[in-house]
């Protein structure tokens, strides 16, 4: 997973509360594991209404409760495979959340009118350090896990942190067989 400090260019506007994680991908593309080849598939259904456009940049910018629904790893994949680096919203499903931290997708919680603002500009830049959205002359904070930031600061995925943490579970895997010896001399 690509590191994330920032994000800037256009916005992509998706105008939508509630918007599914059966929407962003429906369930007929889930039967691969590979996290690519799923962005040619993002918003299936609705790419087949006359007039939809979803230009490809680097930002989406969205309504309330954005991935919703199931907890299908697809939707972020989708989403990233598509050539989203980041997606701000007024609030985003739990599970979604998580799962767009872990492939290195920086979703950004701001206030619905904010938002509204963002997608009018058409332009950001997102800077992860400072934790601020810079759009139209203005700088608008956001919060964020350091936890989380740490690890999409850093590229890391669920076992890029597991390797950082390798000395320990080495070390804690010696005293364990250690343990384990001496338990069965006894």
């Amino acid at each position: 997973m690509d590191a994330i400090t920032l994000v800037h260019g256009g916005v992509s506007v998706l105008d939508r509360d509630d918007v599914d994680t059966d929407q962003i991908i429906p369930k007929q593309f889930l039967k691969r594991v590979e996290r690519t080849g799923f962005g040619e598939f993002l918003f299936y259904d609705w790419a087949k209404e006359p007039g939809w456009d979803l230009p490809i940049n680097p930002i989406l910018a969205t309504g309330r409760n954005f991935g919703c629904g199931s907890s299908r790893e697809h939707a972020p994949w989708a989403l990233e495979d598509y050539g989203f680096k980041a997606i701000i919203a007024p609030s985003f499903g739990d599970i979604f959340y998580s799962n767009c931290t872990k492939v290195g997708l920086l979703p950004v919680v701001l206030p619905e009118d904010v938002v509204k603002d963002v997608m009018a500009e058409g332009e950001a830049a997102i800077d992860l350090e400072v934790q601020e959205v810079e759009f139209a002359g203005r700088a608008v904070t956001f919060d964020i896990d350091p936890e989380i930031k740490y690890r999409l600061l850093n590229g890391l995925d669920d076992i890029g942190q597991s390797l950082e943490r390798e000395a320990d579970i080495d070390r804690f895997e010696r005293e364990r067989a250690r343990i384990g010896t001496m338990t069965t001399k006894l």
